[in-house]
């Protein structure tokens, strides 16, 4: 049955889960992954949730070059304050791109979904947690999805996430933001790309080099509902009403797909998982990493995990 509740009732729930637990991030390197776990102390066994960041070169706190939110540490610290471990780890491209990942023109999107098996493997071989979920914000819902068809998980976690393919969402964020002459030509080589095919020469407005566009098709063209109908675990679904990037159409999408997960919509929360007041508030939120998530949210999250 799913459960539709409201920021405050999780709230009042989730309070009931807070324990006094800190500690401190130790580092680790997975493969050719940085990462850093943090286990709640002194709790012997407890759940451990890996979180994946959204889009971009973005790091093991949510950060990327041009936006500072700290969205993954903030989460990770209210996770382990309720007695939950979390890993989180800077994803390829964070912080410039390593030999070990290979050519950055034969990266596919695949290779985030191998990262993400992999430190799923980490958590549950360790042997020191006694269930392992998948959180996963913005893109990196898509990459939690496709890990729990891969890898055994307890949980999967869904967080301001898109139900459609990367590309169709795109061309919709960029319909809001150009006149119609200057989309066409970008829609359509964003479609040629979609389709197979390298755009040479670009179109005003373009700027992905032919020599990357294979590695962003492969992300454009990663469709998350037809996976998403075949995981069995619990899900929990939540987004908000003030987010600029992935609107209220994809939440429904992604909750029709999983009809028995749990889903929570907040009305006053952005795609950085915090609340705001305006469209300027919005856009500042997204270099402020001193402003706190949205508490019904984090709340939600831990009496899922804890559940």
């Amino acid at each position: 049955m799913r459960a539709r509740a409201t920021g405050g009732a999780i709230a009042l729930l989730g309070a009931l889960f807070t324990v006094n637990a800190s500690a401190e991030d130790k580092p680790l390197r997975i493969g050719a992954i940085d990462a850093v776990l943090a286990v709640p102390a002194p709790a012997v066994r407890p759940p451990a949730a890996l979180l994946i960041a959204g889009s971009g070169p973005t790091d093991r706190d949510g950060n990327g070059p041009q936006i500072k939110p700290a969205t993954l540490k903030k989460l990770s610290d209210a996770l382990v304050a309720r007695g939950i471990a979390t890993l989180r780890y800077d994803k390829r491209g964070a912080n410039g791109w390593k030999a070990e990942f290979g050519r950055i023109e034969d990266f596919r999107f695949r290779h985030f979904v191998d990262d993400a098996v992999a430190l799923t493997a980490y958590l549950r071989d360790s042997g020191k947690f006694s269930h392992i979920v998948v959180i996963g914000h913005s893109e990196g819902g898509l990459v939690a999805i496709l890990t729990a068809r891969r890898t055994p998980v307890d949980r999967l976690v869904l967080l301001a996430t898109a139900a459609r393919r990367q590309g169709d969402l795109l061309k919709e964020q960029l319909a809001r933001q150009l006149t119609p002459e200057m989309l066409k030509p970008i829609t359509e080589g964003i479609d040629a790309m979609m389709a197979g095919q390298i755009v040479d020469p670009l179109p005003r407005g373009l700027t992905i080099p032919p020599v990357l566009q294979p590695s962003f098709a492969s992300a454009f063209t990663e469709d998350p509902i037809a996976p998403l109908k075949l995981i069995e675990q619990p899900i929990l679904i939540a987004a908000g009403g003030r987010d600029r990037q992935v609107p209220r159409r994809d939440f429904d999408a992604l909750a029709s797909a999983a009809p028995k997960a749990e889903t929570l919509w907040l009305p006053e929360m952005n795609h950085m998982l915090t609340d705001v007041s305006s469209e300027a508030d919005d856009l500042a939120a997204y270099n402020q990493p001193e402003r706190p998530l949205n508490a019904g949210l984090v709340d939600a999250i831990a009496a899922f995990v804890l559940r």
